[in-house]
C-alpha cells in the first residue's frame, strides 16, 4: 500500500516514516504543499497523509486543488488546529477524514486502515486461519474451497476475529463493534451467533476449534494449525521473531530527534527576546509561529505532552492579526520560558493501566473539546471501557435516552449554548441517581464546586488533565472487584516476570509474595499461608510439576488453588499439569486481565465452597 506524506517537520515526517515502514507502507514525502500536488498527480497513491500548515501550498488549498482536478484517493489531514470551524473547513475542501495533533500512533493507525478499508484499497487482503479463507472482496468465506454459507452477523464476528488474531474480545466490546449504540441485542445474542458460527465451521469439516473462550473475560481466536509467527511473539532464546510490529523502530527515531525541539525553542527564544525590545518583524514571527506549530504537533506524541500544551498557546499568540499588548507579550515571553523548562524533564512515557477494568463498563463523555475527546477514545479501549462522545447537551440527552451508561464525563461549558451542564446534572442525578458523575470543567470558584456537590455528583476534576488522572477517576467511581484481601505466592526463576505480574495482581488489594528459588518454596508456603499459588511450570532445579505433586500429597494444603503458566499448550503437557494437581492454566505471553480474572474467581470459588462447607456443618 503506497502513501504520500506531506509534512515539513522533519522530526514529525521522520518519525512517521519509521512507523508506517514498519507496519508494510510504502511512503513518499514532499516537504511542501506545490511538491505534494505535482507527486499525487503523477504517482499513484492509495492514500495522502497531508499537514495542514506547510509552505508553498497549504494543506486546505492542496485538498480543493486535487478534488478539483477529480483526484479520487483518500485524504488524511493531520493537523494541530482542533475547532470546529476548522474542522469543517478542512472536510469542506476535501479532506475524508482528519487527526488532531498530537496523535496516538496506534489511533492514527486505525484511521488509516479504515480509510483503505472503506475504498476498496484493502479489501482484496484474504483472511486466513488454517485451511480456511475469508475473501472481503468477495463476501466469501471457504473451507478447501468450499464455500460456507454463513448469516451477515457470522460473517462479521468471523472477520473481526480473523483481522484481529491476539486480541479478547468481551460480549460487550463484540456488541459495541458490530451493532451500534442504541440498536445492539443482549450480551446472550454474542453467545448465541458464536455458538452458530462454531457450529456452521464444524460442519464445514474443520476439526479444530477456531474461538476460545477465556472465561470471565470474552472470546479470541486460537492459534491456527501451522499459523504464521505472531505479533510480539519471541524465540526460544528470547529474540523478536522476524516482522513484529512494534514500536522499537519508531522510539530510536523519537530518541534521535528529541534534541531537535531545542533548536525550535530557540526560535521562539529569539521572537521573546525582539518581542520585548519592540522590533519583531515579519520574517521572524512567521519563522516563530511555524515552529510553535510544529512543537504543539510533536511534542505530546514525543513525550512532552505539557510542551503541546504550551507551543498551541503560543501558536494561537503569534496568531494574533493586531500587535500583541504588554499583557500578551509578558504572557508570550512566560510561555517560552515554561517550555524551555519542560525541555529539561524527562519524557513522559504514555503507558496503559497495568490491570485494565473489565470491559463490562459504558462511559458517556460530554464535552466539545474535540482533541480531548479524540485522546480518550484512543485509549478508552486499553482501560477496558465502552466510550460514547456528545459533543453538546441535546446529543448527551439523546444517547442517555438509548442506553443508560455505567458512568459519566461531564463539562459545564459549551461553545454552541448557554445552557449550563449543571442542569443536565441535575436531571441525570435525579433520573438515575446511582450512576456516578464526574464533572471535568475549567470552571474552578467555590460556587462551582458548591453546586456540583449540592447536585450529587461523585468527583470534581479540573482542567486540564493528562488521560491517565481521567481514567484513574473514572476507576474510582466504578464498582470494585468485590473479593477482599488474599494472599498470592508466586514462583518462577525470572524476576522480571515476577515484578510484572506482582504489579497486574497488587492493584486489585491482593498481597502478592514473589520467589525466585524454587527448592525454597515449601519454607515460605509455611510462613505465608497463601490463598492461591501461581507456578512457572519451567524452572532450573524444581519445576512446577513437581512443587504441583508435594502440594496434592500434604493432607493440610491438598486443596490449596494453583495456577500454572506456560508456554507450551500442547494437550499432553497439559494433561500432565492437570494430572501433577493444577487446577488452572495460563498460556505465555500472560494476559492482564486474563491472569486477573483467573486468580480472583479462583479465590473467590474456593471460598464459597469453604462457607458452604462451614454452613452444611
Amino acid at each position: 500500500m503506497k502513501i504520500l506524506l506531506v509534512e515539513d517537520d522533519v522530526l514529525l515526517s521522520t518519525a512517521l516514516f519509521e512507523l508506517l515502514s514498519a507496519n508494510r507502507y510504502t511512503i513518499d514525502i514532499a516537504s511542501n504543499g506545490q511538491a505534494g500536488l505535482e507527486l499525487a498527480l503523477s504517482t499513484e497513491y492509495e492514500l495522502i497523509l497531508l499537514d495542514w500548515l506547510i509552505p508553498k501550498l497549504d494543506g486546505i488549498t492542496l485538498c480543493r486543488q486535487l478534488r478539483k482536478q477529480g483526484y479520487r484517493k483518500s485524504i488524511l489531514l493531520l493537523t494541530g488546529k482542533n475547532s470546529n470551524a476548522d474542522i469543517v473547513a478542512g472536510l469542506d475542501a476535501g479532506a475524508d477524514d482528519y487527526v488532531i495533533k498530537p496523535f496516538d500512533p496506534e489511533a492514527l493507525l486505525a484511521r488509516i486502515r479504515s480509510l483503505l478499508r472503506r475504498n476498496g484499497a484493502i479489501s482484496s487482503s484474504i483472511l486466513t486461519w488454517g485451511n480456511l479463507c475469508l475473501d472481503p472482496s468477495a463476501g466469501r468465506v471457504t473451507c478447501n474451497e468450499q464455500e460456507i454459507l454463513l448469516t451477515a452477523t457470522e460473517y462479521k464476528l468471523l472477520e473481526l476475529f480473523l483481522q484481529n488474531p491476539d486480541r479478547i474480545f468481551s460480549r460487550a466490546v463484540i456488541l459495541d463493534r458490530l451493532w451500534g449504540f442504541g440498536d445492539a441485542p443482549t450480551e446472550n445474542a454474542v453467545t448465541t451467533h458464536i455458538k452458530d458460527l462454531r457450529k456452521k465451521l464444524k460442519t464445514a469439516g474443520i476439526a479444530e476449534e477456531l474461538l476460545e473462550t477465556v472465561y470471565g473475560m470474552g472470546y479470541r481466536l486460537k492459534p491456527a494449525p501451522n499459523r504464521p509467527i505472531s505479533v510480539g511473539e519471541k524465540n526460544q532464546d528470547g529474540k523478536k521473531k522476524p516482522g513484529s510490529k512494534d514500536m522499537t523502530s519508531v522510539n530510536r527515531v523519537l530518541e534521535r530527534f528529541r534534541n531537535s525541539f531545542v533548536g525550535q525553542v530557540a526560535v521562539l527564544e529569539q521572537a521573546k527576546t525582539a518581542l520585548l525590545a519592540g522590533n519583531l518583524n515579519e520574517d521572524l514571527q512567521q519563522n516563530a509561529l511555524r515552529e510553535a506549530h510544529k512543537l504543539a504537533g510533536s511534542m505530546g506524541s514525543f513525550g512532552y505532552p505539557e510542551g503541546s500544551r504550551l507551543g498551541r498557546k503560543i501558536e494561537h499568540l503569534l496568531l494574533e492579526d493586531s500587535s500583541l499588548s504588554p499583557e500578551q507579550i509578558s504572557n508570550f515571553s512566560q510561555l517560552v520560558t515554561a517550555l524551555q523548562q519542560e525541555l529539561t524533564k524527562p519524557a513522559v512515557t504514555s503507558t496503559a493501566p497495568s490491570v485494565p477494568m473489565r470491559q463490562t463498563h459504558r462511559l458517556l463523555v460530554i464535552d466539545d473539546d474535540t482533541m480531548l475527546t479524540e485522546q480518550l477514545q484512543a485509549e478508552a479501549d486499553s482501560w477496558g471501557i465502552r466510550m460514547k462522545v456528545a459533543p453538546n447537551l441535546a446529543t448527551a440527552r439523546s444517547l442517555f435516552s438509548l442506553k443508560t451508561p455505567d458512568a459519566v464525563l461531564l463539562d459545564l461549558s459549551f461553545t454552541t449554548t448557554e445552557e449550563d451542564g449543571l442542569v443536565l446534572l441535575s436531571e441525570i442525578v435525579e433520573r438515575s441517581p446511582n450512576i456516578p458523575v464526574i464533572v471535568f470543567t475549567g470552571r474552578d470558584t467555590l460556587a462551582d464546586r458548591l453546586k456540583v456537590s449540592r447536585l450529587g455528583a461523585r468527583q470534581f476534576l479540573h482542567k486540564p488533565a493528562t488521560t491517565e488522572e481521567i481514567f484513574q477517576a473514572i476507576a474510582r467511581v466504578l464498582p470494585q472487584p468485590q473479593t477482599s484481601e488474599a494472599k498470592v505466592l508466586i514462583v518462577d526463576d525470572d524476576p522480571v516476570i515476577l515484578a510484572g505480574l506482582s504489579a497486574l495482581l497488587t492493584p486489585w488489594g491482593l498481597e502478592v509474595i514473589t520467589l525466585s528459588q524454587s527448592q525454597q518454596f515449601w519454607k515460605v508456603l509455611i510462613a505465608t499461608s497463601p490463598d492461591l499459588v501461581v507456578l512457572d511450570l519451567e524452572m532450573p532445579i524444581v519445576n512446577g510439576l513437581e512443587l504441583c505433586k508435594v502440594v496434592r500429597q500434604d493432607a493440610q494444603w491438598g486443596d490449596l488453588p494453583i495456577l500454572v503458566v506456560t508456554a507450551h499448550t500442547e494437550a499432553e503437557f497439559l494433561q500432565q499439569a492437570f494430572a501433577a494437581g493444577a487446577d488452572d492454566f495460563i498460556s505465555k505471553p500472560v494476559l492482564g486481565p486474563e491472569l486477573v480474572t483467573r486468580v480472583l474467581s479462583r479465590i473467590q470459588r474456593t471460598r464459597w465452597r469453604s462457607q458452604a462447607g462451614r454452613s452444611k456443618a
